[in-house]
């Protein structure tokens, strides 16, 4: 998936109709779309976000956290039975977890305003490189919103899945997105650098590229 470190040269992309004929083209900036790929910055930036996207709420209660247990259940001698001290213990039905996993412990991981927009403009340079970005001049989902109207613009553009990058939401698209596997809309602002890599191609809106040239050059 990765390609090499090379400086790549001054590229143009077309600008696609929403049906897939060709409109215009467009030069990418070199600010943004010609840069060096840091595989070591973009994995800092990926595990960042993952280890961040984590909700927290899952844990389990180790034998300090259980309640009740505070009582010997019997006398260390003379019952004939295996020594006791809490009915809590790890080894007792109902007992807590030896290792119990705790969140709160977990601090949230921070990667500065420079190194986010420098991994960010190696992972769009290694799309524009691989001929995975595709450029719309809009994206329109009439009234009443239907899935079929998105498998529609998958077919005319001859992609199977896409990612969606939009500068701003769209709420027609991301209703008649949900319950497609093969689509996934995104924005600028809370884009997932994991979904950008993974995707099988990225479609964007030429107002959405200008955005990120603005906010990543």
């Amino acid at each position: 998936m990765w390609f090499s470190s090379q400086l790549l040269n001054k590229m143009e992309i077309e600008i696609l109709n929403q049906n897939g004929s060709g409109d215009s083209k467009v030069s990418l900036a070199d600010g943004v779309f010609n840069q060096e790929f840091n595989q070591d910055l973009v994995h800092q930036l990926v595990n960042t976000y993952i280890h961040n996207s984590h909700q927290r709420t899952k844990g389990q209660k180790n034998r300090s956290a259980v309640r009740g247990g505070g009582k010997k259940p019997w006398k260390q001698k003379g019952t004939g039975r295996a020594r006791a001290g809490t009915i809590r213990s790890p080894i007792w039905r109902g007992g807590g977890m030896t290792f119990a996993h705790v969140y709160s412990d977990i601090k949230p991981k921070k990667i500065n305003k420079k190194m986010y927009r420098s991994a960010m403009r190696s992972i769009w340079s290694m799309l524009a490189e691989e001929k995975r970005l595709i450029v719309v001049n809009e994206l329109n989902i009439d009234e009443p919103v239907k899935s079929s109207q998105v498998k529609t613009i998958l077919t005319d553009l001859g992609l199977n899945t896409a990612l969606f990058v939009l500068s701003a939401n769209n709420d027609n698209l991301i209703k008649a997105s949900k319950n497609l596997r093969e689509c996934k809309v995104q924005t600028i602002n809370s884009i997932d650098p994991s979904a950008l890599i993974q995707a099988e191609k990225v479609v964007i809106t030429s107002e959405t590229l200008n955005k990120l040239t603005e906010v990543l050059a």
